[in-house]
């Protein structure tokens, strides 16, 4: 196993650093200081080299294509309805980043900071923890946050995400990676890229996408993924059921570490990987980042796996509890377990 760091460009004065992580069967992670970027997971099967992620080259092409393609996303991922919550019978404020709502933390959200790094390894895992202490100013969001975001690999071929934090006031944390997978050979298409969800409910959004607090079932929908199903066929099947021409849909999962809430998978044999989460939400999007024509279209390459706790869990009595309290430090963790189905 080995660990490799090097600067890779400079961003307004501050310097970018691509960390490496390599196991022992030469699968390989790369991760970006800035925006806690998830750049690449390359698997090597029968000699050759083969990205299961959509990553890009420098922070440029990140803010130009936007999608938040792999990146590290907080203090809130999702929507926040009308920019504002109530902790302890306080209301705060935050930045409404979009119309009616706040999004994926706000405009200085974790995507948008550069972190520090340090490398580490073990006798089976290499790892690189990032951290970053973060000022209730830069955000609005009460209390200063101490974050630490840990990306791991181990000779199991398991990439494990871990999201600590730490305030001095009462404050939201519900982070995520919003990490672009295809599993595929060619990777032009969802037509072999396959999906499998351990839920029975997803949420029920309004116009905006903004949760409404309603569960509803998916068993006998065109949202049921509890067999695997080709994405290309489930995003038809969307748009035959609802005139949708995409899925953006959260799915309530129970919430499991041993037992995989989802399953992404190459129809053709080739690849499968397993997601676990510690939390009761799972965020499915499909989109083509680089293609804004064919995306028009409902071509789709790339579909985001989000493990959160529910969206605006703050504002929904059972959605989960994502307040973060002085002197009870919060671990948060999303794996993936890669491996060949042959």
């Amino acid at each position: 196993m080995k660990t490799e760091q090097k600067i890779v460009e400079v961003v307004d004065g501050e310097t970018v650093t691509q960390y490496t992580l390599t196991n022992d069967a030469k699968t390989e992670i790369t991760i970006l200081s800035y925006g806690g970027i998830w750049q690449s997971f390359n698997v090597y099967e029968k000699g050759q080299k083969v990205p299961l992620i959509w990553g890009l080259d420098s922070i440029a092409d990140y803010q130009r294509v936007g999608y938040c393609v792999g990146q590290s996303i907080g203090r809130v991922a999702g929507r926040l309805s009308g920019a504002k919550f109530k902790i302890d019978q306080k209301t705060y404020h935050v930045d409404m980043n979009r119309t009616g709502f706040s999004i994926h933390g706000g405009a200085h959200g974790f995507n948008t900071l550069n972190f520090d790094g340090a490398l580490e390894q073990e006798n089976e895992t290499v790892s690189v923890t990032l951290s970053k202490h973060i000022l209730s100013t830069t955000d609005q969001y009460p209390g200063n946050l101490d974050v630490v975001i840990k990306f791991s690999l181990d000779n199991r071929n398991r990439v494990t995400i871990q999201f600590t934090g730490k305030t001095d006031a009462p404050t939201l944390f519900n982070p995520t990676s919003h990490v672009y997978w295809n599993t595929t050979i060619d990777r032009c298409t969802l037509a072999q890229q396959s999906l499998q969800v351990n839920s029975q409910q997803r949420l029920v959004c309004d116009e905006q996408k903004v949760p409404t607090g309603e569960m509803i079932a998916v068993k006998g929908t065109a949202f049921d993924f509890n067999r695997p199903r080709l994405l290309k066929v489930a995003v038809d099947d969307v748009v035959n059921m609802t005139a949708k021409k995409e899925i953006d849909e959260t799915f309530v999962v129970r919430p499991d570490e041993r037992q995989p809430i989802a399953i992404l998978g190459d129809a053709n044999g080739n690849h499968q990987v397993k997601v676990f989460s510690n939390r009761n939400g799972l965020v499915i999007f499909t989109a083509n980042p680089f293609d804004s024509a064919a995306e028009q279209r409902g071509d789709y390459n790339a579909v985001a796996v989000e493990a959160q706790t529910l969206p605006d869990a703050i504002n929904h009595t059972g959605f989960g509890n994502i307040v973060l309290r002085p002197g009870q430090p919060r671990t948060d963790r999303i794996a993936f377990q890669y491996q060949p189905f042959n």
